[in-house]
């Protein structure tokens, strides 16, 4: 049986960062396993923020690696994604991994993939996961329509929001994670 676990949202916006995922654990397509897992998570002393979709143990695995990664190029983002991807997709026991990741820093918005792909959204907007589609659209929308009403981390909570009212691999247990470009902190 496949796990699924989850959707995950980022956006750069307004001077912040922010990611956003939920904490569902589906065992199939039919048992809720758990709620409240953490899918999103700081990294390199709280200066990096990481998501996952796919497979939770593979997911781990992938922390483990990337956390190590940016340890090796000290905080490099763009350099430890680009390494991850590469190992990834060229080791055979990695090939196997079914997971994404989302990734930040207050420069950087990454989606790395075991198939090779580092990407960097034009509109510093990305999801991933069963419900990524439905919350990148509510972010997209929101941050089109708002103006300067939303922060990033209204944002990032309302397209989960969003997202765990249709999706059904997605419920209301909301992770946020933000860095504020001029402050490396959590809010």
């Amino acid at each position: 049986m496949t796990i699924h676990a989850t959707t995950i949202f980022a956006i750069q916006h307004k001077g912040q960062s922010a990611m956003s995922g939920d904490g569902q654990v589906t065992l199939g397509n039919q048992v809720v396993m758990k709620h409240t897992a953490k899918k999103v998570r700081r990294l390199f002393n709280g200066q990096v923020v990481a998501g996952f979709a796919g497979s939770v143990a593979d997911a781990f695995t992938l922390f483990e690696k990337f956390e190590a990664k940016l340890e090796m190029y000290n905080g490099n983002l763009q350099r430890a994604a680009v390494e991850l991807a590469k190992e990834w997709r060229g080791d055979k026991m990695l090939r196997q991994l079914e997971a994404m990741l989302l990734v930040m820093n207050k420069d950087t918005l990454l989606l790395v993939s075991g198939t090779g792909e580092v990407i960097e959204p034009d509109d510093g907007i990305l999801a991933i996961g069963s419900g990524g589609n439905y919350a990148l659209a509510a972010g997209r929308a929101l941050k089109k329509f708002s103006g300067d009403a939303l922060t990033a981390k209204e944002i990032a909570h309302a397209a989960l929001e969003t997202a765990a009212d249709i999706c059904v691999f997605t419920n209301h247990n909301i992770i946020l994670e933000a860095i504020d470009h001029d402050e490396r902190n959590n809010a």
